[in-house]
């Protein structure tokens, strides 16, 4: 077989399919039954429009700071495809990369797979074969066709249900909350973070005979004098801190990953401490990542209304700032208005730029979506993140705040433009 370096790799598996995504676990299923691999250990998958890739990371870093062998699977990536698959707390380095990449195109014969089936099916071959005592999987796209479900789930995880990938979910929460559920197991923990949750969900966990777990009625949590205490099926946890990942949202999020390792419990025990530690010592870049210095810079991937919001309420409870200047940049089949009146009341100035690729926007476009959303606050547009992101700093003072905010594609560029590697 042709030897590829990963950059290679990634650019062969990205042509192998006609469509970048097919939903559906017939072939993906097919391919993971030639390689003769298993997941023999306990998995926990995360599933939600938003707030998985935290939740993910938060019961990582507890099982591990309880001394447990952790695999991590999430999607998409901010610098380096690496940063998908981690072992026991580091990424997977390339050599293992090419090696499982070459290992599944070997056993595909002539199924097509997509990009992320591809990586799906990589991680796994690589978790089977690291002695793991707990893999962590996000879901990519939805939850019952996603490729990550071709694994059973002893607990599932969903954390929010919002409007995202209306074009293969469906447009509604109704039908975005069914697609979502299709992670729940017959028997086994359901943990819905969802304050809210469509009728469906509930309604598929029930049909399937899921042990739902509720946030609200079964577990929760409450603010206190700048801590807070968690509340579940397994008792109570009192005076912990808040977790290293910031905003508003994450103390639900913290929650919903003490309430899925409480839930498994019996087969991995996590000590308070455990908790304690992992919660601050969690991290994950992009999610309301506030740098250091002057003026304030704030990285969020937000690319979705509910996701907007929320950043929204982040910036508000942040502390004032004499002026709020966005740089944003979102794929073109995103809901740009949507996102825009979301977070409007909080940006005094917006800098936008274009993104490459096949769904990528101009920043033309971008400026005509927000406008027509009602957005008052001048409108700057630029080629590319880097541009908008260095005229934002320029007129910045330095007691203002920048938002680098729409996608991942707009934080990665971003992070690239604002820590430049010196590797090549």
């Amino acid at each position: 077989m042709k030897t590829r370096n990963l950059r290679q790799w990634l650019g062969f598996i990205e042509r192998q399919h006609p469509q970048s995504v097919a939903l559906g676990l017939e072939r993906v299923g097919a391919v993971w039954q030639r390689l003769g691999s298993a997941l023999a250990c306990p998995i926990i998958t995360v599933g939600g429009t938003n707030g998985k890739g935290s939740t993910s990371a938060m019961i990582e870093s507890i099982l591990r700071e309880a001394g447990y062998r952790v695999g991590l699977y999430t999607s998409p990536h901010l610098m380096r495809y690496n940063e998908r698959v981690r072992v026991c707390g580091e990424d997977a380095a390339d050599p293992e990369l090419c090696e499982a990449l070459g290992v599944v195109e070997a056993a595909r014969s002539e199924v097509p797979l997509t990009y992320f089936e591809y990586g799906t099916l990589a991680a796994a071959w690589i978790f089977a074969r690291s002695t793991l005592d707990a893999v962590v999987l996000e879901v990519g796209l939805g939850g019952r066709l996603d490729a990550v479900n071709l694994f059973d789930a002893d607990c599932a995880v969903l954390t929010s249900v919002a409007l995202d990938h209306v074009e293969y979910l469906g447009n509604t929460r109704e039908s975005i909350g069914r697609e979502k559920s299709g992670i729940f197991r017959p028997g086994r923990p359901a943990v819905i973070a969802e304050p809210d949750p469509p009728g469906t969900v509930l309604q598929e966990a029930t049909r399937i005979g899921a042990r739902t777990i509720r946030f609200g009625p079964d577990f929760g949590y409450r603010e206190q004098d700048g801590q807070w205490s968690y509340w579940g099926p397994a008792g109570s946890r009192a005076g912990l801190a808040h977790p290293a990942l910031r905003g508003a949202t994450q103390l639900r999020n913290a929650a919903a990953a003490v309430t899925a390792l409480d839930s498994l419990g019996d087969r991995m025990p996590v000590a308070m401490q455990d908790v304690r530690r992992g919660l601050a010592n969690v991290t994950l870049p992009g999610r309301f990542q506030v740098l250091p210095g002057r003026p304030q810079v704030i990285l969020d991937v937000a690319h979705n209304p509910e996701a907007a919001a929320i950043l929204a309420k982040n910036v508000a409870a942040s502390g004032y700032a004499p002026q709020t200047i966005a740089v944003f940049a979102m794929l073109r089949d995103k809901d740009v208005a949507g996102v825009a009146r979301a977070i409007a009341s909080r940006i005094s100035r917006w800098h936008v730029a274009g993104l490459e690729g096949p769904r990528g926007s101009s920043a033309a476009e971008l400026a005509a979506s927000i406008a027509q959303a009602g957005v008052s606050a001048p409108i700057v547009v630029h080629a590319k993140t880097a541009a908008a992101l260095a005229a934002a700093q320029s007129e910045a003072g330095e007691n203002d705040k920048i938002i680098v905010f729409g996608s991942f594609l707009t934080v990665a560029e971003a992070m690239a433009s604002l820590f430049p590697r010196s590797d090549g």
